[in-house]
Formats: C-alpha cells, structure tokens, sequence
C-alpha cells in the first residue's frame, strides 16, 4: 500500500487487490477513511459495503487496485477508482456488485478501458462542503499507511457489531415509527371526530340558513302581495271618492248660485273648501298609486329648466306669506331630457311645501351640474321650521306628518314628499333632505343628465312583429319615444291623437300599404308637412322624392342619417 498525489485530485492511499485478503484490507481502509474525513457512521458502513461489493468482483481477475483520493473541488468528495481485469468467463463490462453499490453512495461510475480492464468509480461527498485542508489530508494519509493484516474474522466481527449497531438503530426507528403511528391514529380519530361534529354543526347552521331564507322569501311575497293590495286599495277608493266629492262640489255651487243669506254663504263656502281639501287628498292618493304601482307613465322630452322654472316660480309667488321672498338660480340654456310634467309635479310640490312652513326669510332654487357632468342637481332650500333630524327619514313614508307645534294651524295629508320621491325615482333620479331645526331645510333633487334624443318621437308602421323589433333596437336611445302601428289605418288612428315628429313606415303591408297611407297622410292638413320615411326590402324608393331606407342589412348609422335628414335635424 503507497500514498502520493496527482493533479486532479489529492491521493490519499492505494490497495493492491490481489485476492479475497485484500478485499478485506480495502474495506478496512474505506472505513478508516470516512471516519477520518468526518462521515457519519452509517456512511462509513455503507462506502465499506460498497468497496466490498466492487472489490471483490475487480479482484476476481486476480489483478486489481484501488485509489482512494480527495477532489479538490467546490464540492469535496471522496473518491475510490477500482479497476481489474474479469475473471474468466465474465463479461468485459459485468460488474453486479455495482448495483449494489449505486444504493450505498452518491455515485458509481463503470467503464471499460483500452486494455479491457474495467474502471468502477465510487464517490460519496464530504460532510463539510468545503476543501480538505493539506494539515488533515497528510493526517489521514499517516492513519491510512499503518500496516495491517487481512484478518477476515476480526472484520467479520466488525461487520457485526456494525450489523447488531444497525439493527438496533432499526429497531429504534421502528418503535418510534410505531409511536408516531399511533399518534397520528389518536390524532386522526380526534380530527375525525371534530369534522363530524363540525359536519353537524355545519349542516344545522345551513338548515337554519336555509329554513330563514324560506321564511325571507315568504316574508317578502307577504309584503310585495300587501303592498300590491294597497296600492290597489288608494287606487281603487281614490276613484270611487272622486265621484261623490265632485258631485258634492258641484252641489256647492248650485247652493252659492241660490238665494242664501249671509250665514248660508259662509256654510257654503266651508261646504266647498273641504270638498276641495279632499278632491286634492283623493288626487294625492291616486298620484301615489299610481306611482307605488310602477305603471308611472315618463314621456321623455326636451326641457328647457330655466324656462320651467320661471313659470313655476310664478304659480308659487302668490303662496307665500308677506316678507317671504323666492330667488330662482337656473343657467340659460340647461336642457335635459326627462317628462315635463312629472318634474313640474316634484318641484312644485317641493316649493308649496317649503312655502307653507316659511314664515320669514327666503326660498331659493339653485340649479348647478355636477364636475363629472353626468347629471342635473336641483336644490330647493328654505329658511322654514326645519325637521329634527330623528324626523328626516320618516318624512318620505305616506301619511307622515312631523310635529309642529309652532304652527298648528299647518296642515297636510302626508302624501305630498312620498310621491315626490317615487316620481324622482321613476324619472331615474333620487331626493333626498338635510336640515336643521330652526334654520331651515334643502330638499336634493338629482336627476341624470341623458342625453338628448336626436330623431324625437317616431311612429314606426310596419305588419312585420320582428322587423319593428329590431328598428326599435336601433333607434335605442336616439328616439325621444317609440310608437308602433301594425298598418296603415292603425297608423292614421295614432295619428288622430298624437302627431309624432316623424313616420318610419313599410311600403308593402296588408289592407292599406305604404304610399296608400302616405297619400292619406298628404291629404290631411294637420298631418301635410310631417315628415315620413319610407322603408323596404326592394332595391329602391318606391316614390321619387321620399325619403327611403333599405331593410337589407339596415344599422343604426344609416337609420338615424336618414331620420335626421327628413326632420331637418342636426346630429349631436
């Protein structure tokens, strides 16, 4: 056995392989090394199994060595190249020891040289990761060079006592394989218990869940059917009173008209004011029932606010108490495209409300448009009693009146705001209040701004369901409204009530078609100059000098054009 080193690697010592003796040296030797380079114990049994396993079989020629060396590499590693000619009869590249080997160290590498020798490299990295310092590796060198006899009995006995060290490891490992087990059982049985009972809760928690929901919904039909049954109620009494109070203020009048002394015209007279407090009563009733129901009819227009406002401000005037003044803040020419009536409606109510609760001071309408200029904001703000604020919400809910006790004689049925809101909602806007007792209060009326229509209201005449479906679908939001008629004397029976801004008609319908109900239509004063396009499926007008509109492949670009250029409307 010789020590020395090369250049790729630092030899640390060599064993001639010669017979089944020196196998015995060379596990001797493997064992001593990793033991010196700091491998654990069980590593150091397993590279003496290893060199064993290939050793023996490289020795089986009757010529073989083994190196062992250190790399001196990032990553250091002891490596031991065995090579030896075969045994007779064996293969060049047969070495059945190296499967063995593969499963005791990090890697086993086999080859066949020139000569036909074969060359097993095992290596099996060092604890430290880092290089062997030269101190060390002439230390290990010194351990290595001892003489020492092949005695196969002593390293059976070491082999032993490595295999009883083993086994009682294993046995170790075992038990406490068995008491993890045995934990993970105890700890299995407890999550499996608490998923049962949180199964249990879970499925009691979703029954209650499911069993409240049912209850919600059965609430809620309840409530929508009361309501409904109200809704149905005001509108349904409110009918049946307007007759009789009507006919009771026309009785009034007969009476005043008679010969009555001066007493009999002051009972008249409080005959005919109640009769009319509660003809306005049932008209509030039906206002609110009508808006309740959602049936509130909303014709979008054009409407000049500053125009509406003013006129307004003028039926209001009259309403206010000595002293009291109205200011009306609107920029010129802010338009939006909402009902007119309906908003007269909400405004008007709003300022004879605040008129009536102002004793002194003024009442101000501002009109401003937001900085994003999605919508149109109207505030009506007065200088009146003001509401507490435990009374702000309850001031939208019908019949609600807020205790006043500086103004008894002030009256009101409680209808008035409630409706105000349901019609700001219908008109697609909100209303809201702030206040303060004393000071005054500001009613918020918010509406959006859409845009207005191009084209106004078209009267669409076509037998066709689907073809006024899909115009309907493109005229969309351009169209301030629109009116459908399923022929010709349909078309004449709408025009008798409400004259459109212009007429989109078929030209081949049943009965009366499209030219026929033209020429009705030119021969009617009321409806001479009213502009009507004419629309089909044919490759051309039908009659020069009307306008006219393929159906094949028909968009909303051409559609709109050709509506703009027959009312003489300019795009937005």
């Amino acid at each position: 056995m010789t020590a020395g080193a090369t250049a790729a690697s630092r030899e640390l010592a060599t064993v001639e392989l010669l017979d089944e003796s020196d196998v015995v040296v060379l596990r001797q030797v493997g064992r001593e090394a990793a033991e010196a380079l700091g491998l654990e114990r069980q590593d150091q049994v397993r590279l003496a199994t290893a060199l064993s396993e290939v050793g023996r079989e490289v020795a089986s020629g009757g010529r073989g060595r083994a190196v062992l060396a250190v790399t001196g590499g990032p990553v250091p590693e002891l490596v031991v190249h065995l090579s030896g000619a075969p045994a007779p009869g064996t293969g060049r590249g047969e070495v059945t020891g190296v499967a063995a080997a593969q499963r005791l160290v990090d890697r086993v590498d086999l080859s066949v040289r020139a000569d036909g020798d074969r060359l097993v490299v095992l290596r099996k990295a060092l604890p430290e990761g880092r290089p062997v310092a030269s101190q060390r590796l002439d230390a290990v060198r010194a351990t290595l060079s001892r003489p020492r006899a092949a005695d196969a009995l002593a390293e059976l006995r070491v082999q032993n006592t490595e295999l009883v060290r083993a086994l009682e490891a294993l046995a170790a490992r075992e038990q406490d394989l068995v008491r993890a087990n045995e934990e993970l059982e105890e700890t299995n049985r407890g999550v499996l218990a608490m998923y049962t009972q949180l199964s249990d809760e879970l499925e009691e928690t979703n029954s209650g869940v499911v069993a409240l929901y049912a209850e919600l919904d059965e609430r809620g039909r309840q409530l929508a059917a009361a309501n409904d049954a109200k809704t149905r109620f005001l509108r349904s009494v409110s009918h049946e009173l307007r007759a009789p109070v009507n006919s009771i203020l026309g009785l009034a009048s007969l009476l005043a008209d008679g010969d009555l002394d001066a007493e009999q015209r002051v009972q008249v007279g409080y005959l005919d004011s109640s009769a009319r407090s509660l003809l306005g009563m049932v008209n509030e009733l039906l206002d609110l029932a009508r808006a309740e129901s959602g049936r509130q009819h909303v014709h979008r227009v054009r409407v000049d606010l500053a125009a509406l406002l003013t006129d307004l401000a003028g039926t209001v005037r009259p309403l206010l108490r000595p002293g009291v003044d109205l200011h009306v803040d609107v920029p010129d020419g802010l338009d939006v495209h909402t009902d007119p009536e309906l908003l007269d409606r909400v405004l008007r109510n709003l300022l004879t409300n605040a008129a009536k609760f102002t004793d002194t001071g003024a009442l101000t309408v501002t009109v401003s448009v937001p900085a994003d200029g999605v919508g149109v904001v109207v505030a009506v703000a007065d200088t009146g009693l003001g509401i507490a604020p435990e009374h702000l919400d309850a001031v939208f809910e019908e019949f609600y009146q807020v205790p006043n006790r500086l103004q008894p004689s002030v009256k009101g049925t409680g209808l008035g705001l409630p409706y105000a809101r349901r019609v700001a909602e219908a008109l697609g806007g909100s209303l809201d209040v702030t206040s303060e007792v004393g000071r005054g209060s500001t009613f918020t009326l918010t509406l959006e701004r859409t845009a207005v229509p191009t084209v106004g209201r078209v009267l669409v005449v076509d037998d066709d369901e689907a073809s006024r479906t899909v115009v309907r679908g493109l005229l969309g939001g351009s169209a301030a409204e629109v009116v459908e008629a399923r022929d010709g004397s349909e078309a004449l029976t709408l025009l008798a009530s409400d004259v459109p801004d212009v007429v989109l008609m078929d030209v081949r319908m049943p009965g009366l078609d499209g030219p026929a109900t033209l020429r009705e239509i030119r021969a009617d004063d009321r409806w001479a100059a009213l502009p009507v396009v004419l629309m089909s499926s044919l490759d051309g007008p039908p009659l020069d000098g009307v306008p006219f509109v393929g159906k094949s492949g028909l968009d909303a670009t051409t559609l709109l054009r050709v509506l703009r250029e027959a009312t003489g409307r300019t795009a937005p």
